[in-house]
């Protein structure tokens, strides 16, 4: 996002073309969707923070080390007290995540759409993100998405206090999102869109899940076994998304994918998906059966 783009040839009006060029506002391109906007988020450049995050790369790997350190001492901490009993503080947390989660994805979903009607696939998965998505609203939104990373380690200090158990799927999740979220951002890759609109979805329900089973409003019908569906299916997806990015690196050498990204990318959503599928597995259908076993 740091150079220049041409609008010459691009399915955007040029009048839609902010920050120098670098890319075009999406309120710009749907005006009847303006006035949902703030003026803030319809001028926000998002290069200063951008340019930060590429000029500080431990500060993931620091933060990441704190935050392992933090669950040691902080179930050693817990090991012969009572646990916490902050039900409202943690409906609050879950709460405030799902509201944003869900702007998050009102806010990416129309321009993905935006995008899929305008540009061929090819463009989607290999224009330069600063031109496709990454200026002005949809690039606040963006950015928000790498940096909630972050505070979404906190999840991780509610199981502690709460001395529930801590699944490996649990902080090996939180770990290496983060890590792959920071990397992928600062090194700007063209399909991050189709990622960040099935996070945001997917957090959307799942955070929704736990504020209502908190305060003890859930719907039967809203089960926790739905959540994991949706997480396996956003797995899924993400290998298939990675997979048609990485055949487009081998035979389009102006495609802006980065072939160590889709490595690290299919890593991370091929072991997701193993994780997911086995904690599926053994809490929904190995667990049911034993129940049925020992009823019978």
């Amino acid at each position: 996002m740091a150079h220049s783009l041409s609008s010459q040839n691009s399915p955007y009006p040029d009048e839609c073309y902010i920050s120098g060029g670098a890319g075009v506002e999406f309120t710009c391109l749907v005006p009847m969707m303006k006035t949902m906007y703030t003026s803030f988020e319809r001028h926000y450049d998002p290069l200063p923070v951008l340019q930060l995050m590429q000029r500080n790369v431990y500060i993931p790997f620091v933060t990441i080390a704190v935050y392992l350190l933090a669950i040691r001492l902080g179930q050693r901490y817990m090991r012969d007290r009572e646990p916490f009993q902050w039900k409202s503080q943690l409906a609050l947390w879950n709460m405030s995540l799902s509201l944003f989660s869900i702007a998050g994805t009102c806010r990416l979903l129309p321009h993905l759409i935006y995008n899929m009607k305008v540009l061929s696939f090819r463009d989607i998965m290999c224009k330069h993100p600063g031109e496709t998505f990454g200026i002005g609203s949809s690039g606040l939104w963006v950015q928000l998405f790498i940096l909630s990373k972050f505070p979404e380690l906190l999840d991780t200090f509610f199981i502690v206090i709460h001395k529930k158990p801590l699944l490996f799927l649990h902080w090996y999740h939180h770990s290496s999102v983060l890590l792959y979220c920071w990397h992928s951002y600062t090194n700007e890759r063209a399909s991050g869109l189709f990622f960040m609109v099935m996070n945001y979805g997917t957090h959307s329900m799942m955070y929704a899940y736990y504020f209502l089973s908190c305060v003890g409003m859930k719907p039967k019908w809203f089960k926790g076994s739905f959540i994991t569906k949706v997480q396996i299916s956003q797995m899924f997806l993400g290998i298939l998304v990675t997979l048609l990015g990485f055949r487009l690196s081998l035979t389009d050498e102006n495609c802006h994918v980065s072939r160590e990204l889709n490595v690290a990318a299919f890593l991370m959503y091929g072991t997701y998906l193993f994780l997911y599928c086995s904690f599926y597995l053994k809490k929904y259908i190995l667990k049911v059966k034993m129940g049925k076993l020992h009823s019978s």
